[in-house]
């Protein structure tokens, strides 16, 4: 086998400030590899076709036997499954549905260490109270004098680092959300067609998943989208998540691959050893993991923060006191 080249890196230019310095890094091409790659599974249809039992049945088989966590929207529906289902899990109900309300979650579902994650459902982030709706039309009215248009450059940014969130957590996602049938009159004809089903969040954002499944009222699932040539075509009925799911997805995600630890990033961050220049090295390596977004709360204020965000507070605090 040759050899592989030496990265290819851009020339650096001197900045004068440590923000320059972790916003300007170099370009540096490694090679390819599924490391620490995990699960992000969506599952949507309409209720009552048993996405919260087929998500929990995927998060457990995803968890590998150690007990996950589920972010509920729904009224607590997961609790009613935990006699009727071999997984255990932990429960944190929501009642107010800010986008940010789940940021935090999520962060503190990684500081604990929850090896998968289960959002049911993730529509009520988009269309219910607080939701990315909701916080538009607050900021329409506070900052653009009613203008929606202008206040979706907020929204969107309010919905864009949920999502951040989503991809970035340090463990396996499950999200259920909820779907109608979009019908639609095709021209020359004066009867509605069925185009499937949409979800009820933004559009798209089933597409933001490496696997995206819809399920009707007769508790079947097909995928409609997949990274995992397991899935490709795919359809099951009243499907076992944890064996026909969970394990096939495992094994590809893993193939060729090996693990990584963020808790160890996270020590390395909060160290008292750690200096200026360790701390700038630790974010390039970071960065190279595309894991900047991993979710944690600030060991200091304890509010939501992301790795990459507080490595670079660090990392900045500590040149500015050697000037």
């Amino acid at each position: 086998m040759s050899q592989l080249p030496p990265p290819v890196r851009r020339a650096q230019t001197q900045q004068g400030n440590t923000a320059d310095e972790y916003d300007d890094g170099p370009v540096v091409f490694r090679p390819a590899s599924k490391d620490g790659q995990k699960a992000r599974l969506s599952i949507q249809g309409p209720s009552g076709c048993g996405k919260t039992w087929t998500g929990l049945s995927i998060a457990g088989g995803l968890a590998e036997g150690e007990r996950f966590a589920v972010i509920d929207t729904e009224r607590n529906a997961a609790t009613l499954y935990v006699n009727d289902l071999p997984v255990e899990f932990d429960h944190f109900p929501m009642r107010r549905y800010n986008p940010r309300g789940l940021i935090k979650a999520l962060a503190a579902a990684a500081q604990a260490g929850y090896p998968a994650v289960m959002i049911d459902s993730l529509t009520h982030f988009w269309k219910g109270a607080d939701g990315t709706l909701d916080q538009v039309s607050h900021v329409a009215d506070s900052k653009y004098s009613g203008n929606k248009f202008a206040a979706w450059k907020d929204g969107g940014e309010i919905q864009d680092d949920m999502i951040e969130a989503l991809m970035s957590y340090p463990g396996h996602i499950v999200a259920t959300m909820r779907a109608s049938e979009k019908w639609v009159l095709e021209k020359g004809s004066k009867t509605p067609v069925s185009k499937g089903l949409l979800a009820e969040q933004r559009k798209g954002i089933e597409f933001e998943f490496g696997v995206a499944a819809e399920m009707n009222l007769a508790n079947q699932l097909r995928f409609i989208k997949t990274r995992c040539p397991a899935f490709r075509g795919l359809e099951l009925d009243q499907p076992d998540g944890a064996a026909q799911i969970a394990k096939p997805y495992l094994d590809w995600l893993r193939a060729g691959a090996k693990d990584i630890d963020t808790t160890a990033w996270i020590d390395a961050a909060s160290s008292d050893a750690a200096t200026a220049d360790s701390l700038l090295k630790l974010y390039r390596d970071v960065e190279a993991a595309s894991a900047l977004a991993t979710p944690l709360m600030h060991p200091q204020t304890g509010q939501p923060t992301s790795l990459g965000a507080y490595i670079k507070e660090r990392g900045t605090a500590l040149k500015n006191a050697q000037q």
